[in-house]
């Protein structure tokens, strides 16, 4: 409980000095291009190669941003970590501006997800 709270913490810290970086989704396309997600995502990183490996267009920003930071955190914080050996691999070389722009570029692509009301 105390990790929640230090981490929540030092989020709103951090978002409160202005050092919230702004996403960009043109640098997101290079770095996605660069990392050659669309090898195991598929085309347009909507039709995965196989079915364990899931759809990444249109799918929230915040999502895909904790889902890459966690896979870099990987084991070493159990409260926080995904682990996972090609995706630790692929996400550890990328900032955490990187992985912001990354998420804000598979958002902004065009997805099949449906929200059910």
């Amino acid at each position: 409980m105390k990790v929640v709270i230090t981490t929540v913490f030092l989020a709103l810290l951090l978002s409160s000095a202005g050092l919230v970086h702004a996403a960009n989704a043109e640098r997101g396309q290079q770095l996605v291009e660069k990392g050659n997600c669309a090898s195991c995502h598929g085309a347009g990183l909507k039709a995965p190669i196989l079915p364990a490996y899931p759809k990444l267009a249109g799918q929230y920003p915040d999502y895909i941003f904790y889902a890459l930071r966690a896979y870099q955190i990987g084991g070493s914080n159990p409260l926080f970590g995904r682990v996972n050996a090609i995706m630790s691999a692929q996400v550890q070389p990328f900032s955490t501006n990187d992985l912001q722009d990354i998420a804000e570029y598979i958002s902004s692509l065009p997805g099949d997800f449906v929200v059910k009301k």
